[in-house]
């Protein structure tokens, strides 16, 4: 595991810096910190992929016609993104100067676990109650994560992050794969667990992620130092100001930030296509008539083939290159859109989802080390919001997108093409970019 720690070389923060912010990451930390992947993915499997887009139309909207309840799903999707999108880069900021990262860490984990158990206790037919739950633990998810990916810059650095990275995506994979697997079998054999029947199941599975969530938080919250540079660790009052005008600061200084510039433009073009196709492929397989116990199996063969790709895949940046990793992921991801606009068997479904789970969390997880290599480590929780605004206003457009397209032609294989010209944009201004490190 030593590979996977911070080298003693590479320098966190620049000279006269606090002795602590340079130390080595243990193993302990670095596992810690990749087990609230283990946590938070199960939101992301069971409730956002999973078991919402289908229960929402079945269960909480059933009188609505698919195309109607495919546009109000991305309407919530959206609408989370977008509050994200614009508190990211003002809370990072705060966060920044305040050095406490992991606080607001952990508020929007806790406020994500309070909604998702609160979707258990939604009744059938109250699709806004549901609508209002989902929108807040996706809030809690996102905003979340803000703080975990800028909490890389704490325990890794140079390359090394390509590695710890892809084993947070792994490690995530793992957990999200277990849980879904349990929540799966509480569905398809509900009196297995004492439970009346399907629907029972489905809710309960909710509960279970909440709790899942909540318990597997603790070893960041424990054992996870934050390291705090010159100018950090300010009472809140001041953080909020110094915040602000640091932030104030960098949205004026953003022009000599090219590299940073060029690469969160290629990453919000091709990650909105990213978020669309995970969020929105179950609901695709629905209004196309697949078999929904099919489609839940083929999620859980996700996050197993994910596990072990996204750890490879941080290998092979680190072999052929980050930026040549990310491409034969967005390939991929082409080649996914133009085989789902013409899908029409369960047998395909897997076959897309196997290619999904290959290329998913390799391209999330070199995203996600490629641009901490760029930023500076001071400031890692204001530029993270910048990254994660933009991959929420991704959140905001891409749902929106396919809804729209799926609305004005009544064809959800529409709304699903429509989202290949994302990733071919993006894969263009990435090539533009230049793996360096700027200061501000």
């Amino acid at each position: 595991m030593e590979n996977l720690t911070a080298h003693q070389g590479d320098v966190l923060t620049g000279p006269g810096s606090d002795p602590a912010a340079n130390r080595k990451a243990s193993v302990r930390e670095v596992i810690s910190w990749a087990m609230y992947d283990f946590a938070c993915c199960a939101f992301a499997t069971t409730v956002m992929a999973g078991f919402f887009p289908i229960f929402y139309g079945k269960y909480w909207h059933g009188a609505a016609e698919p195309s109607r309840s495919t546009f109000e799903l991305g309407l919530f999707n959206s609408t989370a993104g977008l509050i994200i999108a614009c508190l990211a880069p003002f809370l990072g900021a705060i966060a920044d100067r305040g050095g406490n990262r992991k606080r607001f860490l952990l508020f929007f984990a806790w406020l994500g676990v309070a909604f998702t158990v609160g979707l258990f206790f939604v009744g059938e037919g109250n699709w806004a109650g549901a609508g209002f739950c989902f929108v807040m633990a996706v809030i809690g998810y996102l905003g979340a994560n803000i703080f975990f990916d800028s909490m890389i810059v704490d325990i890794s650095q140079g390359r090394s992050s390509d590695k710890v990275s892809a084993l947070g995506f792994g490690i995530g994979y793992l957990g999200g794969g277990l849980l879904f697997t349990l929540d799966v079998l509480m569905t398809l054999k509900p009196h297995m667990f004492g439970l009346a029947d399907k629907v029972t199941g489905v809710r309960a599975s909710f509960l279970t992620v909440g709790v899942w969530w909540f318990l597997f938080s603790w070893p960041l919250a424990l054992n996870v130092k934050e390291r705090r540079r010159p100018g950090q660790g300010l009472p809140l009052s001041q953080a909020i100001s110094a915040g602000l005008k640091q932030l104030a600061h960098t949205i004026r200084e953003i022009r000599k930030l090219r590299q940073v510039v060029l690469f969160l433009v290629a990453y919000w073009l091709y990650i909105d296509g990213l978020n669309t196709i995970v969020v929105m492929a179950t609901k695709l397989g629905v209004d196309i008539g697949l078999p929904e116990d099919g489609l839940i199996k083929a999620l859980l063969m996700v996050q197993f083939i994910g596990f072990p790709a996204a750890i490879g895949f941080g290998i092979l940046g680190h072999k052929i290159g980050t930026k040549t990793a990310i491409y034969i992921g967005l390939a991929a991801y082409i080649f996914i859109t133009f085989w789902g606009w013409k899908m029409t068997t369960i047998q395909e479904f897997f076959g897309l989802a196997a290619i999904l789970g290959l290329v998913q969390g390799g391209v999330q997880s070199l995203s996600r080390s490629f641009y901490s290599r760029l930023i500076p480590p001071d400031k890692s929780a204001e530029f993270f919001g910048f990254y994660n605004m933009l991959g929420k206003f991704a959140t905001l457009l891409g749902p929106m997108l396919m809804g729209l397209v799926t609305l004005y032609t009544g064809s959800t294989r529409d709304g699903v093409l429509a989202i290949a010209v994302l990733f071919i944009a993006g894969a263009i201004v990435l090539s533009q970019v230049k793996e360096v490190r700027v200061a501000v």
